[in-house]
């Protein structure tokens, strides 16, 4: 088990890998079950992230996919190390009830209510606007750190309210006069909106103000902290600040570059990522759109369309530099003369000619319709598997 690095993969398999009992804490924010779909143009307009959160099989499915990798979860937590769980509306009481069969209901510690903001307005029920975390430990001695924040009495008591006897924390400020309290277990943190500094595009980020806080609760400095859903790495963000070592575990690629580039901004530090071996199997593994983020930006070096509509079927190009040649990616076997023909329509509308098809393999026709195009209308369409892309070979 590497410190301070990302593990790009499966968590199940990753943590599996993991010693008992050496993690201090662990933030989980796994998929919600919500059944949406989100596809979203990172903040660097170069990469497309594809984030499913859809569960054929039900809740049923859902809960057997989670239970072994919160079985895992358990097992590699120390003895005074805390679990603490984001969930939603969703699946929330259905993780509850698993959560006290795997760390036992005497260890359940507090379900915390994130309550935030956001744009959206329903007409048929009351708005949705807050998350749930649930915190257990792994024994009945854990690490707890109590927080005291401003308790202002004109948002307690009313405006008018002047207090008749002051503590030793009371005191004044711009906003009033306040006591200070310990925190309780529902926050009110605003969430990540799209003019926010912290702002990636990642459809499910989380605000850094928010895992500040259940870091310095539940851990101290120096312990480890582990996210096996790590997302845009935020976790990872707040343990460096907050001088605790980290492990971070994405099964994304675009994620996992995504966190290295996010702390090495911050904080100049490199992270080693940590990733199988990329061969066939590796790529053929790929989501849809890690695949296409795989091929033009890993491979090509280029950019990825901006939108996945209205793309005339161009996945993306190659730099600048080289001439912006457009490229269609295929993650299919066999690709034939229909592809090859598309693609020519494509490039007449972006005015190229020369571009590049990519595939696991094609078939005799696409090859002899390349051969005709290249002679009667002089249009190089270059044909490369991802065996050839994985041996370096792009070029003719």
């Amino acid at each position: 088990m590497e410190i301070n690095a990302i593990y790009e993969g499966d968590n199940l398999e990753i943590l599996s890998k993991f010693p008992s009992e050496s993690v201090d804490l662990i933030y989980a924010d796994p998929p919600f079950f919500s059944n949406q779909q989100y596809e979203k143009i990172w903040g660097d307009k170069a990469e497309i992230r594809s984030f499913k959160d859809r569960w054929k099989g039900g809740i049923e499915h859902y809960i057997s996919w989670m239970e072994p990798r919160l079985r895992e979860c358990h097992r590699i937590l120390k003895k005074h190390g805390s679990i603490c769980l984001h969930c939603d509306w969703h699946a929330g009481h259905y993780l509850k009830v698993l959560m006290d069969k795997i760390f036992g209901e005497n260890n359940f510690r507090n379900e915390i209510v994130w309550h935030y903001r956001t744009g959206n307005v329903s007409d048929k029920q009351l708005q949705r606007k807050h998350d749930i975390i649930l915190v257990y430990s792994k024994s009945d001695k854990w690490t707890y750190n109590p927080i005291e924040i401003k308790e202002y009495y004109s948002q307690i008591y009313g405006p008018n309210f002047k207090p008749g006897f002051k503590g030793r924390k009371s005191g004044k400020d711009e906003s009033g006069e306040y006591r200070m309290s310990f925190i309780d277990d529902v926050w009110d943190i605003s969430a990540v909106f799209t003019l926010s500094k912290e702002h990636l595009g990642y459809p499910t980020q989380k605000p850094l103000k928010l895992l500040d806080r259940i870091i310095t609760i539940f851990s101290k400095e120096g312990d480890i902290v582990l996210d096996p859903f790590c997302g845009c790495g935020t976790t990872l963000m707040s343990a460096q600040k907050l001088k605790r070592r980290w492990i971070g575990i994405d099964i994304s690629p675009t994620a996992c570059k995504l966190m290295a580039k996010r702390l090495k901004k911050e904080f100049s530090i490199s992270p080693h990522l940590i990733r199988g071996v990329v061969d066939i199997n590796y790529v053929k593994k790929l989501e849809p759109f890690e695949f296409q983020n795989w091929i033009v930006i890993d491979k090509f070096l280029g950019t990825i369309s901006k939108t996945k509509s209205a793309d005339m079927g161009l996945d993306g190009f190659t730099p600048f530099v080289t001439g912006g040649y457009p490229i269609q990616v295929k993650q299919s076997e066999g690709v034939g003369r229909n592809v090859i023909d598309n693609f020519e329509t494509a490039m007449d509308r972006v005015k190229k000619k020369k571009g590049y098809i990519v595939a696991f393999s094609f078939g005799k026709g696409a090859y002899e319709e390349v051969a005709r195009i290249k002679n009667e209308k002089n249009i190089y369409i270059i044909l490369r598997t991802v065996q050839e892309l994985l041996d370096g070979k792009i070029e003719e």
